[in-house]
């Protein structure tokens, strides 16, 4: 089936700055029906929401490239160096993910449980018990933060400071003015780029150690290399895992028949991980740009036109998961979702966000037998991640 070039105008709403501070999963059923490829004619891109076309685009670099940006607001622009390894294809990519891949490999990630339970310890001992708290600030984004503290050997009181640079890094996130978000930028480069060098002169056992060390071909990183790995570490590292738990939280408290499965068998957690992945899906889109004329789900797509893969929407796509694609199922397996990506780009710290994810669910069911909503729950603007600004649980 050809869809027409200018399709419904439908996909003009994925541009509503609002869309994503409310339930943005009726448009993306609408887009779905209507076609999984449409044509978004103001902003000049290609919406993708099936599950299977937003795969496709995803294994497959040499079609759908990186490099010309993963973002809408990176359309038309180009870099003289990419400003994370997300902006990179084979073969730059191959050996960029060949050198950082083993710090984050399970059997690399293992042995940080101890370290990274005693900080979920910590923190889940601080939630009262019977009284209304907001889990974004008091857990969902102090935990993983600290996480990043220790793999970059920092001291895990710069969390704060590591959060409103990961904030400001993200557009549409945080209330942010151009200049803020450009003077956050220098302080983090600078920041992390002097610890490089420390780390360079005077090495540890912590990653970014491993990158000021590391050489390719024979030859160490650059300022700008070493500036893309450690700035995506520390806000991509970050991003996925706060809102997996402060989403996922909220889902378990929407869903209580949900939690009472996982209270009843510890051994469903890891599934309810990849289902709550699922549902919240972190990342809500990325881009890649076609590298010649080709076709989508019989949609022909021109050679430079930029194609969204839109995470959120794939996730629940019927023909993938079934008439339950719109519930919230803790024991579904298989679940193929799409939230940590999918082929070349798929997520180095997809083991780390996983073991962070269960352990705090762990440490919740040892102390609560149910989570229940306090309040209304806000949500960010970002059309790039589903960011949980603030919602008020009750843990009893």
């Amino acid at each position: 089936m050809t869809v027409s070039h200018l399709g419904s105008g439908l996909a003009e709403q994925l541009l509503d700055p609002e869309l994503h501070l409310g339930d943005p999963y009726d448009l993306y059923r609408r887009l779905r029906s209507e076609s999984p490829v449409l044509w978004c004619e103001s902003r000049g891109f290609w919406a993708l929401t099936g599950h299977r076309v937003v795969s496709e685009v995803s294994v497959d670099p040499g079609r759908f490239r990186s490099g010309s940006g993963i973002l809408l607001d990176e359309i038309g622009h180009s870099y003289d160096t990419p400003p994370t390894m997300m902006h990179t294809d084979p073969p730059a990519h191959t050996r960029y993910r060949r050198l950082v891949q083993p710090s984050f490999k399970p059997t690399s990630v293992r042995p940080l449980e101890e370290t990274i339970r005693a900080m979920a310890v910590t923190l889940a001992d601080q939630l009262p018990n019977g009284e209304a708290v907001d889990i974004v600030s008091t857990l969902a984004v102090p935990y993983p933060l600290q996480v990043i503290c220790a793999l970059l050997g920092t001291d895990t009181e710069r969390w704060p400071t590591f959060f409103e640079w990961s904030e400001a890094a993200i557009p549409g996130a945080g209330n942010f003015t151009d200049e803020e978000r450009g003077l956050s930028q220098i302080a983090m480069w600078e920041y992390l780029i002097g610890l490089a060098a420390d780390r360079r002169a005077n090495p540890t056992d912590d990653v970014a150690s491993q990158l000021a060390t590391a050489t390719i071909e024979g030859e160490a990183l650059s300022e700008a290399e070493l500036a893309m790995f450690l700035i995506q570490l520390l806000v991509a590292g970050n991003e996925t895992t706060r809102n997996l738990i402060s989403g996922g939280l909220v889902a378990l408290a929407e869903n209580p028949e949900q939690l009472e499965i996982i209270k009843a068998d510890r051994s469903a957690i890891p599934l309810a991980v990849e289902e709550l992945l699922r549902w919240t899906a972190p990342v809500i889109s990325f881009m890649r740009t076609a590298t010649t004329d080709t076709t989508l789900h019989g949609q022909a797509i021109a050679k430079g036109d930029p194609v969204l893969m839109i995470y959120a929407a794939a996730n629940r796509d019927p023909e993938v998961f079934g008439p339950t694609a719109e519930h919230l199922d803790v024991t579904r397996d298989p679940n193929p979702h799409l939230s940590l990506g999918f082929g070349t780009h798929f997520c180095l710290g997809a083991p780390l966000a996983r073991l962070e994810a269960r352990i705090i669910l762990e440490e919740i069911l040892d102390r609560f037998t149910s989570i229940e909503l306090a309040g209304s729950v806000s949500r960010s603007p970002s059309s790039i991640i589903a960011g949980t600004t603030e919602a008020h649980l009750r843990f009893i």
